[in-house]
């Protein structure tokens, strides 16, 4: 009897093993379908954003005529996994300390190498603060390199993806009309990021609105650029501990900059 029970107990482990083997497959195949999917509608977001929004095509033509032309690729649809954004801007390139041999430094690392693949978001927040670990301790020096990615999990619908292009395009706007240092510099961040959440449509009141955040009509657009700055700001580990105040700080100067926009282009 014992062991007529052992063989009993044996092979219900063996079916509780390949059923949750059956359930992991699936699981994954569900995952990868779902992932697929993402990527397509973002690519589609993509490509009609490019094709069809003139904010998006008035951003890239003066991107070009201030002499900063996009590459091609510069906008990559990634899977951010759980990072709560809907895109972002650069990568984190890391270059050897300057020597007289090679007055520019020696990048150390490729955009491909940072990257890792088309397939991941561009950089995590640890690989991040490594990076800047190793800059505070002077062994490296970094640098911001150019390119945009869209975290296609994220994206809600198409306006969201191109308000998220938006917002990136007014960072590479700051990034080629100025000696903008966002990594190590915390008011320029700020101002970029205040700019970036104004001019994007982000802060529009019905999303507020519809969100539960707008408590008055009267003034809801610069407390939710406000809001939105800081956040960016504190995901800098260099910002982090002051992020409002440096959001404070570069307020009403950079809220006030629509640039390239001759106006809001809300109010066009």
């Amino acid at each position: 009897m014992k062991e007529s029970a052992g063989l009993d107990w044996n092979h219900h482990k063996s079916t509780s093993d390949a059923a949750a083997h059956e359930i992991a497959e699936r699981e994954a195949k569900q995952k990868s379908e779902q992932q697929t999917r993402d990527r397509e509608a973002c690519n589609r977001y993509v490509r009609n954003g490019l094709n069809r929004n003139v904010t998006v095509q008035f951003l890239i033509e003066r991107l070009t005529s201030m002499g900063c032309p996009p590459p091609p690729g510069l906008i990559k649809c990634l899977d951010c996994g759980d990072k709560p954004a809907a895109g972002g801007f650069g990568v984190v390139e890391e270059i050897s300390p300057i020597s007289p041999s090679k007055p520019d430094g020696d990048v150390k690392g490729s955009r491909n190498d940072a990257t890792k693949s088309d397939n991941a978001c561009a950089q995590s927040q640890a690989e991040i603060n490594a990076l800047l670990k190793n800059q505070s301790d002077g062994e490296k020096k970094l640098r911001l390199l150019p390119e945009i990615f869209l975290c296609q999990q994220h994206l809600r619908d198409e306006t969201h993806a191109h308000e998220a292009m938006v917002h990136e395009l007014i960072h590479a706007v700051d990034m080629c009309r100025t000696k903008m240092d966002p990594m190590n510099n915390c008011i320029h961040m700020a101002c970029t990021e205040i700019r970036a959440e104004n001019l994007s449509g982000e802060c529009n009141w019905i999303r507020e609105l519809g969100n539960g955040r707008m408590d008055s009509f009267v003034g809801h657009g610069a407390k939710c650029v406000k809001r939105r700055a800081a956040l960016s700001v504190k995901a800098n580990p260099n910002c982090t501990d002051k992020a409002d105040e440096y959001v404070e700080a570069a307020f009403e100067r950079c809220f006030k900059d629509t640039f390239p926009f001759d106006r809001h282009p809300n109010l066009r």
